[in-house]
């Protein structure tokens, strides 16, 4: 991730197919949140070919929380900073804990606000293809476990995936559908755990190490 200077805020930029994603230096958790789904919307969706020819300001706004972010479409480029301090063109309210999904009705229309749903709303990846990329990602964590264990409860049965070699070992059960959440970084492990859908067997330090790493994926740390 280079570094890119845009009127006066100097910003992290991420060229992800095509697209070049930028949010600011030392950006906030939603920040961090929306360019993380951004950059995996355009991974998955090939995406470049929806902010092609669209331009605009959208307010990002937490329907329960005072947080709020602004996604700027130009040139196609998007660049993602803290706060709303203009009048944007549209205006979108999200559930933070519920992969961004919107919150009533959009206040704007037409391209830019399909452009916007489009790269809030990236697709699931395979749970056991998430749980191999959270894994890596999570090697770098201080105390992370060997191994991973990961037991999928779905329409056809159990199913398990270990990830990892070693001594040290920690278990995490649930639905395919909220593993591949909690692994990609869409679901917040701690929302997740709260729901009673998931389950975890390991120590409780095992289990703060764990939540730091879902955080390092969800926003990309």
């Amino acid at each position: 991730m280079t570094e890119t200077t845009i009127g006066h805020a100097t910003r992290e930029a991420d060229a992800v197919d095509g697209v070049d994603i930028r949010i600011e230096d030392d950006a906030s958790p939603i920040v961090r949140l929306i360019g993380r789904t951004i950059a995996n919307s355009v991974r998955a969706n090939r995406a470049h070919s929806v902010v092609e020819g669209v331009e605009g300001i959208v307010a990002v706004r937490s329907h329960d929380t005072p947080q709020a972010a602004t996604i700027s479409i130009s040139n196609g480029a998007v660049a993602v900073s803290s706060g709303v301090f203009t009048s944007p063109d549209l205006t979108l309210t999200v559930d933070l804990n519920g992969r961004l999904a919107q919150v009533g009705e959009p206040a704007g229309e037409g391209d830019l606000a399909a452009a916007a749903l489009a790269l809030l709303s990236p697709p699931l990846p395979d749970w056991q293809v998430a749980a191999e990329t959270f894994w890596a990602a999570a090697r770098s964590v201080p105390g992370i476990p060997d191994v991973l264990v990961v037991v999928a409860d779905g329409p056809d049965g159990l199913a398990e995936q270990v990830v990892g070699e070693g001594e040290t070992h920690y278990v995490i059960a649930g639905p395919p559908d909220l593993l591949a959440g909690i692994f990609s970084g869409a679901d917040d492990l701690i929302a997740a755990l709260s729901t009673g859908l998931v389950g975890v067997r390991g120590t409780l330090s095992q289990l703060s190490v764990l939540v730091a790493a879902s955080w390092k994926v969800r926003y990309d740390v």
